[in-house]
C-alpha cells in the first residue's frame, strides 16, 4: 500500500495532535511579498522577488529531520512572508514532503505535528486555499489579523498600490474561517495613531464571533507623549465593558492578565522573555536565522544574524549568544528591580536592532511607558472583578477566571 495512504489513515485517527506547548518551531518565511503595506509593519524590506524554492525548501526539512539533538516530542512548521497564502502551491507541496518524509522515517514528531500560519486574510476564500485546508484540517492552526473596527483596521493595514484599506475584503473572510476554526484567535497590533479605538475594536471583534483576541503594542520606538494616558483610559473603559456585561464568561483578551505588573526576582525569575536562538527560520536564500526577526528585511539598522544554511547547518558559535540569553544580562538596573516587571515583554531582534552596538544584550525600554499603562488598567479590570463577585457571593468563580488567563488560547 501506497505510504501516503497509510500515513492519512494514520494522521485522521482520533489521537493527540501535538504537545501543546512543548514543540519545535520551524518557520518557513516562503516570501517577502505581501499585498499590504501596512504602516507598523516590521517587515521593512518586503519585496516581490524573495521568493522560497522547492529545492530549497526541500533541503530544510531534510536538514532538520535528520536532526538528533531537537529533544521536543512536537513541531510546529510555520509559514510566514509577507503574506504567505500568495504561495500556496509551494506550502502544499512542502507539507507534503513533510508528511511522507515523517512517516518514512518514523520520526517521533509523526502525527505530533501542527502547520501554522498568520495571514491578513484577503484570499483566504480562494478554492486552492480552502482545497489545502481541508487536506490538513486536524493538523491546522490559521491566525487571520483583522485589527478592529473598520476605521482602526484601515489606519494602517492598505494596500500597497493604492494605499486603500483592506477591512471589506478580510472581514467578508471571517465567517469561513470561525466555521472551520470555531476558537481561532486574531492578533491586534497597537501603534500611536490608532490607541483611542481599542476599546470599540476589541469590542466589535467579539460581535464578529472571535472570543479569543491577542493584542500588543508595537516593540519599536514609535510612542508620543500622552500615549499612555490614553492608552490606560481605553482599557479601563474595555474594562468596564467586559466586566459589566460578563463578558469574560467566554472571550478573552490578553491585555488583562491577573499575572502581570509584579516584581521579579532577578534569581528565580531570570527566563529570556523571547524564544530566539530556541526556534530556527529558514528564508528563501536557504539561510538560517534564530527567529526571523534576525533576517535583513526584519531590520532597519543592523545587518542579518545569519546562523547557517541549508547547506552546511547550523554554526554553534554563531548561536552560542543566544542560547545564554536570559532577562538579567539584557536588563538596565532598572527593569530588574522594576516593581511591576512580570508581562513586560521585549523582542530579541528589536533590542538588536535598537541596540548602540552590534549586541544581543541590551533591552529596548521603547515600550515601558505602555506596560505601565496597562499595569494600572490590569489592576483595575482586577479589582473591579473582584469586587463584583465578591459582592454577589461568587468569589470561586472569580478564581476560576485567574486560573483561566494562566493558560489562554491564544
Amino acid at each position: 500500500m501506497d505510504s501516503r495512504i497509510v500515513m492519512d489513515n494514520k494522521i485522521r485517527q482520533d489521537i493527540p495532535l501535538w504537545e501543546n506547548g512543548v514543540a519545535k518551531n520551524i518557520t518557513f518565511i516562503v516570501t517577502k511579498d505581501c499585498q499590504l503595506a501596512c504602516k507598523y509593519c516590521y517587515l521593512v524590506g518586503k519585496n516581490s522577488k524573495e521568493r522560497m524554492s522547492w529545492d530549497v525548501a526541500r533541503q530544510a526539512i531534510d536538514y532538520v529531520l535528520s536532526q538528533k539533538d531537537y529533544n521536543q516530542p512536537s513541531v510546529v512548521w510555520d509559514f510566514i512572508g509577507g503574506e504567505p497564502f500568495l504561495e500556496i502551491e509551494l506550502i502544499d507541496r512542502i507539507c507534503d514532503y513533510i508528511k511522507t518524509e515523517m512517516y518514512r522515517l518514523q520520526h517521533p514528531w509523526f502525527n505530533s505535528y501542527r502547520f501554522s500560519f498568520s495571514t491578513n486574510g484577503i484570499n483566504y476564500h480562494e478554492p486552492r486555499i480552502q482545497h489545502f485546508i481541508e487536506k490538513n484540517r486536524t493538523h491546522l492552526s490559521i491566525g487571520i489579523t483583522i485589527d478592529g473596527t473598520e476605521k482602526k483596521h484601515d489606519l494602517n493595514r492598505i494596500y500597497k498600490k493604492s494605499g486603500r484599506g483592506s477591512y471589506q475584503d478580510v472581514v467578508r473572510n471571517i465567517p469561513l474561517w470561525l466555521s472551520q476554526f470555531p476558537g481561532g484567535n486574531t492578533k491586534v497590533t497597537i501603534s500611536s495613531d490608532d490607541i483611542p479605538y481599542i476599546c470599540e475594536s476589541v469590542l466589535h471583534l467579539y460581535e464578529l464571533g472571535i472570543k479569543d483576541v491577542a493584542i500588543n503594542c508595537v516593540f519599536e520606538d514609535v510612542w508620543k507623549d500622552g500615549d499612555d494616558v490614553v492608552f490606560e483610559q481605553q482599557l479601563v473603559d474595555l474594562a468596564d465593558v467586559i466586566i459589566d456585561h460578563e463578558l469574560y464568561q467566554e472571550h478573552f483578551c490578553s491585555f488583562f492578565m491577573e499575572h502581570i505588573g509584579k516584581p521579579l526576582n532577578p534569581d528565580t525569575d531570570n527566563r529570556n522573555w523571547c524564544g530566539a536562538g530556541m526556534m530556527l527560520a529558514i528564508d528563501a536564500a536557504g539561510n538560517f536565522y534564530p527567529c526571523t526577526r534576525f533576517a535583513q528585511y526584519s531590520l532597519r539598522n543592523k545587518p542579518a544574524w545569519i546562523i547557517g544554511n541549508v547547506k552546511d547547518g547550523i554554526d554553534s558559535n554563531k548561536l552560542r549568544p543566544f542560547l545564554t540569553l536570559d532577562r538579567t544580562t539584557q536588563s538596565a538596573e532598572e527593569c530588574v528591580n522594576c516593581e511591576v516587571a512580570s508581562g513586560c515583554a521585549w523582542c530579541q531582534g528589536e533590542n538588536y536592532d535598537a541596540a548602540d552596538t552590534h549586541t544581543l544584550y541590551q533591552r529596548s525600554t521603547a515600550i515601558c511607558k505602555m506596560h505601565k499603562a496597562r499595569v494600572r488598567a490590569n489592576n483595575y479590570y482586577w479589582n473591579k472583578l473582584f469586587r463584583k463577585l465578591e459582592l454577589e457571593g461568587r468569589r470561586e468563580e472569580f478564581e476560576k477566571q485567574k486560573e483561566k488567563v494562566k493558560n489562554p488560547v491564544c
